[in-house]
């Protein structure tokens, strides 16, 4: 019986978070994330790749400290979730000439959870 009740507690809790907060905690986000943190970080010091903290409205090719590809720097885009998901789906193919050594996650829900994580990251 206290098991249920702690169940239903759940539910009503979840109930009360704004549907943005539950992306932005989806676990399938932050594990896709996983394969991204070898080169990129998510606290702000860049390393390999750029920090991708706060990247979700930044220009491409523009984060103090990290030297970007010719193609970044001069690809237009700002990284809106439109975006990301073109660039993460194959980022040759969205950025001819980027040197990131990424082949693109061809699982729309996994880009799409991914993005959500990407965007909780202020």
């Amino acid at each position: 019986m206290r098991s249920n009740f702690r169940f239903l507690l759940g539910i009503a809790g979840a109930a009360l978070i704004p549907a943005g907060s539950v992306l932005a905690q989806d676990p399938a986000g932050k594990a896709a994330f996983a394969q991204c943190s070898v080169c990129h970080s998510t606290d702000g010091a860049n390393g390999v790749g750029p920090s991708l903290k706060g990247v979700v409205g930044r220009k491409a090719g523009d984060f103090a400290g990290f030297r970007f590809s010719r193609a970044l720097k001069s690809s237009g885009l700002t990284w809106d979730e439109k975006n990301l998901d073109l660039y993460l789906t194959d980022p040759q193919k969205a950025v001819p000439g980027n040197v990131m050594p990424f082949a693109g996650l061809t699982d729309p829900k996994l880009r799409a959870a991914l993005i959500a994580y990407l965007a909780s990251l202020k």
